[in-house]
């Protein structure tokens, strides 16, 4: 049995049932809909995330964290496609799906017969979401917030990670993680869609994979991902 949420999480948690229920349709509504790429997952994302992401700011009377787990992202899908393609990857194991979103990833691996699926965010708007589509797609993941970054990992199988070397100051404080996590014996997946900021040399591909795009700001309707783990 999951732990009940508590605090900003909690709030988020309330937050995005109200809007799931709500009435109406539009560009600032979220809608439960197929993975274009991964259609074995259904995510509650909205029609505009810029749009939903306004109103929700104007109704809170503050500034909300950007809804980055409201689009689903080019890395995401491809480590998802990956993980139902060959399920044997997640079959069985702990699996710990590292900024998590929308939660696709972590969604994957549960379908993929992972023993253990941990979502982690530091958005409580991005431990809600996974929460909810967790629970649309009838599988169990334990949605946690914080920064684990400066931590160690430990009792991790297979660890997941897409869109995360978005820019250069995260990709810092991600490679190092993800070197950490290898060397404890975890097997380390990265979905990267080549937005510049891996260096050379640290991660080798295993697997590429032409993802149409959904995410925002992007002008092609295809993007060449890549899976990459650590050499």
């Amino acid at each position: 049995m999951l732990a009940p949420m508590r605090g900003a999480t909690a709030v988020a948690l309330t937050e995005l049932e109200r809007e799931i229920d709500a009435p109406g349709g539009g560009l600032d509504r979220l809608r439960l809909v197929r993975i274009p790429f991964v259609p074995e997952v259904r995510l509650h994302l909205a029609e505009d995330a810029i749009v939903w992401w306004a109103r929700m700011e104007a109704h809170a009377g503050h500034a909300l964290p950007p809804p980055y787990w409201a689009s689903v992202w080019a890395g995401g899908q491809a480590l998802a496609r990956h993980l139902l393609d060959h399920p044997d990857l997640a079959a069985g194991r702990r699996v710990l799906d590292l900024a998590a979103g929308s939660g696709l990833v972590a969604i994957a691996a549960a379908l993929a017969g992972a023993e253990r699926v941990v979502a982690n965010d530091i958005d409580p708007y991005a431990v809600a979401a996974v929460t909810v589509n967790a629970r649309a797609n009838r599988v169990t993941v334990a949605a946690t917030g914080g920064d684990l970054l400066d931590s160690d990992p430990a009792g991790v199988d297979l660890l997941v990670a897409g869109d995360v070397l978005y820019d250069e100051a995260m990709a810092a404080r991600v490679l190092p993680f993800l070197r950490r996590a290898a060397a404890t014996g975890a097997d380390v997946l990265v979905g990267d869609p080549g937005r510049g900021h891996l260096p050379p040399d640290v991660l080798a591909a295993v697997a590429s994979y032409p993802v149409p795009t959904t995410e925002p700001a992007v002008d092609s309707p295809v993007r060449r991902v890549q899976v990459l783990r650590p050499r």
